[in-house]
């Protein structure tokens, strides 16, 4: 989702050079026609920027707050310092697998076949939640605008939207995408403008209360700040993206972690500004009711900026998570044809592709069911955490990997092979050790499925498991 929930799905999505019946790992095809190395270091940080989107932090604003009891300005400072070490193991490891660009790789071929198969089943969780939370979030937003419509009703219609349209094998235009985020860009600067007038004319904090939303004394609890920071990298999921565009980029091996690097610390900046005037505007004491904490930044908007601005932001952050959400599904849907197609899931079922839309027909149906139901089931912070404990699965398979390759194997001299990748590791694991304690115990049971699925197809076909963290 692009809360940014704009994750990995999209970087699937929005590459048209692909057709619908070629998985996604088919970007690291060194045979594939066509590509040329044309992209520069400003058309990559673009391309992240666009993947993350501008709006990141609004729609996790009021989970992220009820969590880490205000301070969401540090948790995503501290979630920022977590991905700049992980985006700078993804850009190293970038340099030594140029073509193929993913968790799951450099995982498999730097550590063990097992764990990259563990990192790639964590990230499948990621493609199957993604589209789970944008409909939750999309139909707490549809409320808003017309509450007689109930939240069952209006979940229903989201996933028949994501689902039909994934159907008949429509495909997220890049342009599309460039359009939006600009359109949120400037979204983004027009509530800050009217932000800044709310708090010079009617809030007026004075001294020491600039500073609440980075600490403040009555509502600071380390625990919560890092359990609130273990949601807030949510913000910045996607970015990793970056590392599929390797085999168009014009000196790769600077400029894929230049790009990573730089699209993380410039979604942190904005993502902090963002964050910190909608705390001055909203302080830490005022907890956001159950009914309103999904979409807390839109009634933020609403307090600064009345009915016009609230809605603006509303139907913008609406528009946003449908895409991410369609998006999402059809990368989803790819992934899992993949799998069956390599044998890892029932190739009958899983591996089949529509005839007449060249779509993987059955994995869209079975992807829809699961999205509504897990509308029901999940609620947006608990489905948040699970996608962030997959994707930390994949940061610290990353900086592990970056880790072992550049302080073992490596005649390539980097500045701080072991400090930057072990800072990395560690962070990420301690972050990912302050999620949700059920967060926890429904991604280890996943996990715990992955692996006895692993197992079996190990003892059916004993190359298959070793191919599938190919």
């Amino acid at each position: 989702m692009k809360v940014s929930t704009s994750t990995r799905a999209n970087v699937v999505a929005v590459r048209e050079d692909l057709p619908i019946t070629m998985v996604a790992i088919a970007d690291s095809d060194k045979t594939a026609p066509g590509l040329r190395r044309s992209l520069k270091l400003g058309h990559l940080i673009l391309y992240g920027i666009i993947i993350i989107q501008p709006t990141a932090p609004m729609s996790i604003y009021g989970v992220v707050s009820n969590a880490a009891r205000g301070h969401v300005v540090t948790t995503i400072l501290i979630a920022m310092v977590a991905m700049l070490f992980t985006a700078v193991s993804y850009g190293r490891m970038a340099r030594v697998y140029p073509s193929a660009g993913s968790a799951y790789t450099y995982v498999g071929r730097e550590i063990h076949p097992l764990g990259g198969y563990v990192v790639g089943w964590a990230m499948l969780m990621d493609y199957l939640l993604n589209p789970i939370i944008c409909a939750i979030w999309c139909s707490a937003a549809a409320q808003n605008v017309l509450p007689q419509i109930s939240y069952a009703a209006w979940a229903v219609a989201f996933v028949l939207v994501f689902t039909g349209i994934n159907l008949r094998g429509v495909q997220t235009s890049g342009r599309v995408n460039a359009l939006l985020a600009l359109g949120m860009g400037i979204v983004v600067v027009v509530f800050l403008a009217y932000a800044v007038r709310y708090i010079a004319m009617v809030a007026r904090p004075v001294g020491g209360e600039w500073l609440l939303p980075f600490y403040d004394p009555a509502t600071f609890a380390p625990g919560l700040l890092f359990h609130g920071a273990s949601i807030a990298v949510l913000t910045y999921i996607g970015f990793d993206g970056i590392s599929t565009m390797s085999e168009e980029v014009e000196n790769p091996q600077r400029n894929i972690l230049l790009a990573t690097v730089l699209t993380c610390l410039l979604i942190g900046i904005l993502s902090a500004i963002e964050v910190y005037v909608a705390q001055l505007v909203w302080p830490a004491h005022l907890p956001f009711a159950p009914a309103i904490v999904d979409t807390a930044y839109v009634h933020i908007a609403r307090r600064v900026g009345g009915q016009f601005l609230f809605q603006l932001l509303n139907a913008t952050l609406l528009v946003a998570n449908m895409g991410s959400g369609i998006a999402a599904q059809f990368g989803a849907a790819r992934l899992l044809y993949g799998m069956g197609r390599e044998d890892a899931l029932p190739k009958r079922f899983f591996g089949s592709v529509s005839e007449k839309t060249g779509v993987p027909r059955n994995n869209v149906l079975l992807l829809g069911a699961l999205t509504l139901l897990g509308t029901f089931l999940l609620t947006f912070e608990r489905g948040a955490e699970l996608l962030n404990f997959g994707a930390f699965i994949a940061f610290i398979g990353v900086n592990a990997a970056a880790l072992i390759h550049y302080k073992f194997r490596s005649r390539e001299k980097v500045l701080f092979p072991v400090a930057v990748p072990l800072c990395g590791l560690l962070v990420c694991t301690f972050i990912w050790l302050n999620l949700n304690l059920s967060a926890k115990l429904l991604g280890g049971a996943w996990i715990a499925v992955g692996l006895l699925l692993y197992y079996g197809m190990h003892r059916r076909t004993p190359g298959v498991a070793a191919a599938i963290s190919e």
